[in-house]
């Protein structure tokens, strides 16, 4: 059986909520979108992404493809608009069948898997800052406080087809894990440390985890906004 909870907040200091999200049990569908490219732009990349990734989950399209199709799909409308600049968005997607999941992503939104008492990191930042740290040019602390640690390598919308990277990576979720999928408003201000004290609780309901989430990255500076979608197997 699944449990999930899901939260999204426009966070302390922008005036628009860019982030869409999207869960369903029965699709075996969740995943997070984060928008960019201000006013209009980012929360039209994002909600398109979400729609049309559904969409094409429902006809039966595997998951990579159904991402590709998504960023097809806003570079069209973007063109159909007349953008001056394109609009784009980040996705992170997991797909439940049975006890196996797949999840995959473009940007720098993030999954993470809690399992056995642990939380490990299964996507890689599409980012500036990310190539830095596998070029051992700074550590994973420098990169939290990094001036350009916002600035994604890829997102839908905005990389060309061709060079799109979907990442994807498959498991096994068995009874007691979780499935956490976020945009970077929540990881900008919550460590990994704290997110796993959080999935340790045996007490709270997913959708309570997701709810302190989002408190600890409002107390934190609430800088982004932050949506955080948590998946849990029984």
């Amino acid at each position: 059986m699944i449990e999930f909870g899901h939260l999204t907040h426009v966070g302390l200091r922008r005036e628009l909520n860019e982030d869409s999200y999207y869960g369903d049990s029965e699709l075996g569908l969740w995943l997070v979108a984060d928008g960019m490219g201000g006013h209009e732009y980012g929360e039209v990349a994002s909600a398109l992404a979400r729609d049309t990734i559904v969409r094409e989950i429902r006809d039966g399209t595997p998951l990579i493809q159904a991402i590709r199709v998504a960023d097809e799909e806003i570079i069209r409308t973007s063109r159909r608009r007349h953008d001056a600049l394109p609009m784009g968005t980040t996705v992170v997607a997991a797909k439940v069948h049975g006890s196996r999941f797949e999840v995959a992503w473009v940007g720098d939104s993030r999954v993470y898997l809690w399992r056995d008492g642990q939380l490990a990191q299964l996507s890689q930042d599409h980012s500036y800052v990310q190539e830095l740290i596998a070029n051992g040019a700074i550590t994973h602390e420098q990169a939290r406080n990094h001036p350009h640690r916002n600035v994604v390598t890829q997102a839908l919308g905005v990389t060309d087809p061709r060079n799109l990277n979907v990442e994807t990576m498959t498991g096994e979720l068995r009874p007691g894990m979780q499935l956490l999928l976020c945009s970077d408003g929540l990881t900008e201000e919550v460590g990994d440390r704290e997110i796993a004290r959080v999935l340790a609780r045996g007490d709270c309901s997913a959708q309570e985890c997701v709810d302190t989430l989002v408190a600890a990255a409002l107390d934190g500076g609430g800088s982004d906004n932050i949506t955080v979608v948590l998946v849990r197997s029984h």
